[in-house]
């Protein structure tokens, strides 16, 4: 069907519904000749903009030059790119906390989602650059491996310097997007272990990851019976209540009302410190209970098996990845092993692990095999 037709015979369009009335009518602010409205939204985001906050500005500051986009700005154009990319895609069948999420429970790809609204929400508030900001909580776990930071366990011994995701998501994962320097800034720092953001924005981002997980993580182990809401630390409880509505909404205004008052990004210390012992919590009854770290110890034993299988058996890796062929055992192949093992999903991975080096299905997740 190639739509319903209207309008004069010089000028027909084709229109979704038959019945169609929308209009916009006319801006010629947004027309106005070759680069013109990205020109003039670039013009006037820097009229809405906060002071300190990171302007747009023609292609973008990136590794290799190329031409402006006609009607995006730079970040926009970023944000698009991530989005749509192989990597983004793959975060759907990856650990958030559980190995195998049920329907219900989030992946590493809900979970940026749920950054990039916690994200979005207190940049709009406070004057950043929404795009850059969704670029970067869209982009920002892009590195993690299968098995969740497990993965990150499993692969340091065969990386110099160990395996970061933050890192590797920046400076591997997504490099070939070639992606605005500010945009990569923010996703190799999102992590608090690391340097600070060299934007607003990614600062932004960095505590929205925060927020996303200890909430969204608690609700998800309330759901299959880890945990109870009346479990929460008194200060928690009193402070941002037991429902993760209320939490997201105590934290993303501690932050906008910080930045507001202060002009930096961060915190009062009453909320921060509520954060930190609801997250210390999860940690304490979510991420370091014994059947998480069983899980963790399985999914390490099976990725570090498949990165020292692959790296001795490189045609595999070519044939699989397409990668350029590298000598059996070499630091060329150990690398080229833990990118292709580290872009997997959980279920691939273990399904690998069943195919390739003839493990007993019914010692990996249920569903495998």
């Amino acid at each position: 069907m190639s739509g319903h037709t209207a309008g004069s015979e010089d000028a027909p369009i084709s229109f979704s519904h038959a019945d169609s009335t929308a209009s916009l009518g006319s801006n010629p602010t947004w027309s106005c000749g070759t680069g013109g409205e990205r020109v003039a939204r670039e013009e006037a985001e820097d009229r809405q903009l906060a002071d300190g906050a990171t302007r747009a500005s023609g292609a973008g500051n990136r590794l290799v030059e190329e031409a402006p986009d006609l009607r995006r700005t730079c970040f926009e154009r970023d944000r698009d790119r991530i989005l749509h990319s192989t990597a983004f895609r793959r975060l759907a069948g990856k650990t958030q906390v559980f190995v195998l999420p049920e329907d219900h429970q989030r992946t590493r790809l809900t979970h940026a989602l749920e950054v990039a609204q916690v994200a979005v929400a207190i940049a709009r508030a406070v004057g950043a650059n929404v795009a850059l900001t969704e670029a970067i909580a869209l982009g920002h776990d892009c590195g993690h491996g299968p098995g969740g930071h497990a993965s990150e366990d499993a692969f340091s011994p065969y990386v110099e310097g160990g395996y970061d995701h933050a890192t590797w998501g920046a400076d591997v994962v997504l490099a070939g997007l070639n992606l605005c320097r500010e945009t990569l800034d923010g996703v190799r720092n999102h992590s608090w272990s690391r340097p600070a953001p060299s934007t607003p924005e990614g600062e932004i981002v960095s505590w929205a990851d925060r927020i996303a997980y200890v909430c969204h993580d608690f609700e998800d182990a309330i759901h299959v019976g880890i945990v109870r809401p009346d479990q929460l630390p008194e200060l928690v409880r009193r402070h941002c209540g037991e429902r993760r509505s209320r939490q997201l909404h105590t934290f993303i205004d501690a932050v906008a009302d910080t930045v507001r008052s202060t002009g930096r990004i961060g915190m009062d210390p009453v909320t921060a410190r509520a954060l930190a012992e609801f997250r210390q919590f999860n940690y304490d009854h979510i991420y370091m209970r014994p059947a998480s770290l069983a899980q963790s110890e399985m999914v390490i034993t099976v990725l570090r098996a498949l990165v020292e299988h692959l790296a001795d058996n490189p045609d595999l890796l070519v044939r699989q990845s397409g990668d350029h062929p590298a000598d059996r055992g070499s630091k060329a192949a150990l690398e080229a092993a833990v990118g292709h093992v580290g872009g997997m999903t959980d279920r691939y991975a273990f399904t690998q692990a069943v195919e390739l080096l003839g493990w007993d299905p019914a010692a990996l997740p249920p569903g495998i095999g």
